[in-house]
Order: structure tokens, then C-alpha cells, then sequence
């Protein structure tokens, strides 16, 4: 166990970053596969934009890494431009 106050502090601050990525990670995945899943070529749209936020934002935070969420981005922008 960590015997300096500021070893425990980091010990809880790492504990409520990570907790707070593992939320916004789950979201985006679910986001990405709803737009998967969508049919409706304007709702895609709208949300295509959405989700590309969301995956900036878990990319800048090193939440994952850069290419990822570029490759992802480009494979939801060709599926809703095959909508």
C-alpha cells in the first residue's frame, strides 16, 4: 500500500480518470454502432457528425490512439454515403 499522501491521492485520481474513460469509451462505441445500425440516410448524417466528435475527443485524450479513430470515421462516413 502507498505510504505518501500524495502517492494516495494519485491512487484516487487515477481511479475516477479512468473510471470517467471507460464511460465515455462505451458511449462512443455504442453511438458508433447505433449509426452501424441506422437505416435512415438523414439521421446518419446528423449523427455521423456526433459520433466524429466523440471519437476526436477519445483520440485527443488518448483514450485511443489517432489512427484509430480515423479509420473508423472514414469507414462511417462511407457507410452513410451508401445510404
Amino acid at each position: 500500500m502507498a505510504n505518501h499522501k500524495s502517492a494516495l491521492k494519485r491512487i484516487r485520481q487515477t481511479a475516477t480518470r479512468t473510471l470517467r474513460n471507460k464511460y465515455q469509451h462505451k458511449t462512443t462505441r455504442n453511438a458508433v454502432k447505433a449509426l452501424r445500425d441506422s437505416s435512415d440516410k438523414k439521421e446518419a448524417a446528423v449523427m455521423l457528425s456526433k459520433v466524429s466528435g466523440m471519437l476526436d475527443k477519445l483520440a485527443k485524450r488518448n483514450i485511443i490512439h489517432n489512427n484509430k479513430a480515423a479509420n473508423l470515421k472514414s469507414k462511417l462516413t462511407k457507410h452513410v454515403a451508401s445510404l
